[in-house]
């Protein structure tokens, strides 16, 4: 039997070793959405333009992370295919908005709700699919949750127009950021420890 206190049963070496090197990745994302959701509260006379560029950036920057943590886990990480599946989403979404940057404001609030719904979705299905071997699982629900129910507010109240869009897409950014940085520092608690 193993002492307790040197080493933790549901953290195998592989894990333990992804844990200390890709944390700070999570961290990444977390701090990136925060600036993002700052910008949208701060600026909410920003042009559509704009709004449309930094979402662009925002979800190819967070896509191609997503995709690296996929990928970089898939030895140790059962859900690994989850987490590259949002990755993706993210890179295809902000693409489309790139791409396209003259789509009106109807138009952007759709790619953006049905890319939160997706992809809360898809964090849904992780959390649930790691909730047998990894204790942060809770976060990831939680986050997923969040992104779906954004989505379908998004939906319903399609006419309330683009200064309302800025300010849900700036408070889901900030507090779908509090909470990644929050599983960062979680990350980086588990890495410790193995």
């Amino acid at each position: 039997m193993t002492d307790p206190s040197t080493s933790d049963p549901g953290l195998d070496a592989g894990l333990g070793a992804l844990l200390k090197t890709a944390w700070w990745l999570v961290l990444i994302r977390a701090v990136l959405l925060v600036i993002f959701g700052v910008v949208a509260l701060a600026s909410p006379g920003i042009a559509l333009l704009a709004l449309v560029v930094v979402f662009g950036v925002y979800a190819i920057m967070d896509g191609i992370t997503a995709v690296y943590l996929g990928i970089k886990s898939r030895g140790t990480e059962r859900s690994w295919g989850w987490i590259v599946a949002q990755g993706v989403i993210s890179v295809l979404a902000g693409i489309v908005a790139l791409v396209w940057p003259g789509v009106t404001a109807l138009s952007l609030l759709f790619v953006i709700a049905f890319w939160a719904i997706v992809l809360g979705i898809a964090g849904v299905a992780e959390g649930i699919r790691s909730r047998r071997t990894d204790d942060r699982w809770g976060w990831t629900v939680a986050k997923g949750v969040l992104d779906v129910i954004f989505g379908i507010v998004l939906l319903v109240w399609p006419a309330s127009g683009i200064l309302a869009l800025l300010w849900v897409v700036g408070i889901f950014a900030v507090v779908g950021g509090i909470m990644l940085a929050v599983l960062a520092f979680r990350i980086r608690a588990l890495a410790k420890a193995a």
